[in-house]
């Protein structure tokens, strides 16, 4: 695997820290099933950026994250056009990653991408349980002819027998998504958005608890208010405070395993969304680490 320095690669860390790594950050900009704002490409590249900005120190935490976990990433690469090739590929690099140990997170790129993320850990592990954030449900069979569409990313996740979904934040899907979410109620969870003021976090548990967990998220699951910068923003989404608490829950009572960030489409000079992004992957990480057992 081919590296960028500690200075290129994810927080901008200093090129003298030296720490045998734990996790890796895997740039994959796929953009091939847009279907409204385009832009996903850049996504990687400028959430890489962005966390350059990112304080190393948590005060929540109480400590620099970075330096207990180990991050290093890929340097970019080509992807190619055809898309089940690029999931392939996609597939190839974790389950390489996935072999040595140690921790992936994928930085997209449309939705379209988490199918290919999984496929190595619905591989290794008997059951394995999403936690997905979005403001679609993503269940469509196909859309506009493609069945690997970032609008059918969670269904395709779902063709894998052994894995669950629990959604959070969804308020946008088609009547066919509702009848086989209805259909599907054994598999698939949803917290709708417009219920957040009465979600019960301590219902998490008789999902998560002691389950092999892989994160997913979307981040047009945020309010369009605070994160526009996505192909296709929905108004009534979630807000930073109401995202943190799901994910420190569920770190503390599941073993996290790999996570996905996708459907960032920058929006030129304005960057306070790309930090948001990149704020939300050291997140991930550091909340990851923190409790794995």
């Amino acid at each position: 695997m081919n590296f960028l320095s500690n200075k290129q690669g994810f927080l901008g860390i200093d090129n003298k820290f030296n720490v045998k790594e734990k996790a890796i950050v895997v740039p994959f900009g796929l953009e091939k099933t847009v279907s409204y704002g385009g832009g996903t490409k850049n996504g990687p590249r400028e959430i890489i950026q962005a966390s350059h900005q990112v304080e190393l120190y948590d005060e929540e935490l109480n400590c620099e994250p970075y330096k207990k976990i180990g991050i290093k990433t890929l340097k970019p690469f080509k992807i190619d056009k055809n898309i089940n090739k690029a999931l392939n590929k996609m597939s190839k690099i974790n389950e390489d990653i996935l072999n040595k140990k140690i921790f992936p997170l994928t930085l997209g790129g449309e939705h379209s991408i988490t199918p290919g993320c999984i496929a190595p850990f619905a591989k290794k592990y008997k059951k394995l349980c999403l936690l997905h954030f979005d403001a679609h449900a993503d269940l469509r069979e196909s859309y506009n002819g493609e069945k690997f569409s970032h609008a059918s990313a969670i269904r395709r996740c779902l063709d894998y027998n052994n894995v669950k979904v629990v959604s959070f934040g969804i308020r946008n899907l088609s009547q066919g998504e509702m009848k086989y979410y209805k259909d599907n109620r054994n598999r698939i969870e949803i917290f709708w958005s417009k219920d957040k003021k009465r979600w019960d976090l301590n219902e998490l548990k008789k999902f998560f608890n002691g389950k092999n967990v892989y994160i997913t998220f979307d981040v047009d699951g945020f309010d369009s208010s605070i994160m526009p910068a996505t192909g296709t923003p929905e108004p009534g989404g979630l807000f930073w405070d109401d995202v943190l608490p799901i994910i420190k829950k569920v770190c503390q009572m599941g073993n996290i395993v790999g996570a996905d960030i996708n459907e960032l489409a920058p929006i030129k000079n304005f960057n306070s969304y790309n930090f948001l992004v990149a704020k939300l992957a050291y997140k991930i990480l550091s909340y990851t680490f923190e409790f794995k057992n």
